[in-house]
């Protein structure tokens, strides 16, 4: 029998250098196929994100517009408002103003006739002169001339004749002066009218006929051409 040498196996037996396991070569490997899948499944989550936010934005425009539209219709029709508030309450005091002067022509008429008559004197002329300067501040105004053409729209023909000397209906007498405030005629004025004599418009073209020949003898007769 042989004795077995210890450690024989051991020192005939080369040494194997450290080898790493299979495992850990694969582990890089698993590894990074993981991390790809992540970073795809965060790019596609971003994108999905920003669609959500360009349609939230698209939808805070929409809704921009839309109250901004509103806001433009209220004021508009915020000014038609103040406008036909402005208008009636000018409207309204023209009105009121009116029917007090309206009451009050009777007495200008009787100032205007005792100043016709001198009768305008002392203490009561005073008196007058300011009512007539108040009135005038209010907006009073008199019309009525002799001699301008006769306007139906502010004057009242009371008489009526013909005269050779006018050529439309004209108002040769003022009976009654006319009174407005501004556009607002209170009263009209009462005139007399005068229009041409039947046939001058006739009778005009033959004076003026003659009136031609009468030239045409004097300068040697019509220039021959």
């Amino acid at each position: 029998m042989t004795e077995e040498t210890p450690g024989f196996d051991e020192q005939q037996q080369p040494q194997q250098p450290d080898v790493p396991a299979s495992s850990d070569d694969t582990e890089p490997t698993a590894a990074a196929t993981p991390s790809s899948t992540e970073e795809g499944s965060a790019q596609v989550g971003d994108a999905g994100q920003d669609a959500g936010l360009v349609a939230q934005l698209d939808q805070a425009r929409t809704a921009l517009n839309e109250r901004t539209a509103d806001l433009q219709r209220l004021q508009a029709e915020y000014q038609n408002y103040r406008r036909r508030v402005e208008r009636d309450r000018v409207a309204v005091k023209e009105t009121a103003v009116a029917n007090i002067l309206g009451e009050l022509l009777p007495v200008v008429d009787d100032i205007g006739r005792a100043r016709d008559h001198g009768e305008l004197v002392g203490g009561f002329k005073s008196v007058a002169e300011s009512l007539e300067g108040t009135l005038a501040k209010m907006g009073l105004q008199q019309f009525g001339k002799e001699g301008e053409p006769f306007d139906p729209t502010i004057h009242e023909a009371l008489m009526h004749s013909y005269a050779p000397d006018v050529t439309e209906t004209t108002c040769v007498a003022i009976l009654q002066p006319g009174y407005r405030i501004g556009e607002r005629t209170i009263r009209p004025a009462r005139v007399a009218v005068a229009e041409p004599q039947p046939g001058a418009q006739a009778v005009k073209p033959a004076e003026e006929q003659q009136a031609d020949a009468e030239d045409d003898k004097e300068t040697g007769g019509p220039e021959e051409g």
